[in-house]
């Protein structure tokens, strides 16, 4: 098989890999920063050319022989102005670069973390990052999305949200409201100093869902420990992201929910709270384990492109570089033939 490129962005950071060989699972990785968001919409096109670049300088040696690429994305159908045309730059500078044709797709995240979670089957999956959301699909006829509208009006149950909540309890703590924070405002203290200073820290920032989501650990170490305002926080993320991943999971589906993203790898507190959420929501769902991570759902992606097996499915999925491009919106991602979501 030829090499294949596949990135993974979002707002904690971000993870390229070079997959030289399926069968024998090769593959290379480098880490890069997390994108930001300010008033002129998402850095996440600057963000993915600046790490192809750095992957054609990494590995130069496969860039002649580089069949496909898959970036997973956050923000993609919300906060860029032009997803279509990003792919299409995306598909230009892969070309310049390589000096022919190459099959690029481009997807919001949750396609890639389907991807990798299910490893390519129907299914829905729950990822909690920096973000939330929840998506059910089987890459034909079923496209759930849910969540994933952001620090400010969503991402319930991800890092930015509790990071966000354990804030304000810490500050009315320090404010004399509420003394259960106490634990909370030292454990801030400690990450962001006088809580004066809070304000400017997170308001002027770009990549603030980052900086909220720097947090969550703490809180979750807290609540392990038995800090009851922690705990509350954790247990309400849990229920939250179980709510989301139930409406996902629509009828046609087969009655799977696959978690994933650092803030699940936690457990404890927020995982039991998932787990029985959905026990009481949908009986019939099987919460399990991702298989993969979004970085292997990005390489599947790129893999499907390369052999032809994905087209344009907006809002979520976007190809470019194909010398067969031009199916619609309409067309299926993956025949029926070929089962997942990509």
């Amino acid at each position: 098989m030829t090499p294949l490129l596949g990135i993974d962005i979002g707002g904690s950071g971000s993870r390229v890999g070079l997959r030289l060989d399926r069968p024998s699972g090769e593959r290379r990785e480098f880490s890069g920063e997390r994108i930001g968001v300010t008033d002129a919409g998402s850095s996440v096109p600057g963000a993915v050319s600046a790490l192809v670049h750095a992957a054609v300088d990494r590995w130069p040696e496969v860039v002649g022989s580089l069949g496909g690429v898959g970036v997973g994305a956050t923000g993609v159908a919300t906060l860029v102005a032009d997803p279509a045309g990003f792919a299409e730059a995306l598909g230009a500078q892969v070309r310049e670069l390589t000096g022919r044709p190459v099959p690029v797709a481009v997807a919001v995240d949750a396609v890639t973390a389907h991807l990798g979670a299910l490893d390519g089957e129907p299914g829905a999956i729950v990822a909690l990052g920096t973000g939330a959301i929840a998506f059910g699909a089987d890459g034909r006829d079923v496209w759930r999305r849910v969540d994933g509208w952001g620090h400010l009006l969503g991402d319930r149950g991800g890092g930015a949200w509790i990071g966000l909540q354990a804030l304000i309890a810490a500050m009315r703590a320090f404010d004399g409201v509420d003394a259960a924070g106490a634990g909370l405002l030292r454990a801030a203290r400690e990450r962001f100093g006088d809580p004066v200073t809070w304000p400017a820290q997170l308001y002027t920032r770009p990549d603030r869902a980052g900086v909220l989501a720097s947090f969550a650990a703490d809180v979750l170490a807290l609540a392990a420990a038995g800090d009851g305002a922690a705990a509350a926080i954790a247990e309400e993320a849990g229920r939250e992201a179980a709510r989301s991943g139930v409406a996902a999971l629509e009828a046609s589906l087969p009655p799977v929910i696959a978690t994933t993203g650092g803030v699940f790898r936690a457990g404890g507190v927020l995982a039991e709270a998932f787990e029985r959420t959905v026990a009481q929501l949908r009986p019939d769902a099987r919460v399990r384990p991702a298989v993969g991570d979004p970085l292997d759902g990005a390489l599947l992606l790129a893999e499907r492109a390369q052999r032809g097996e994905i087209g344009t499915h907006a809002p979520y999925v976007w190809v470019a570089g194909r010398a067969d491009e031009g199916r619609g919106p309409g067309a299926p991602v993956v025949p029926p033939s070929v089962g997942g979501v990509a």
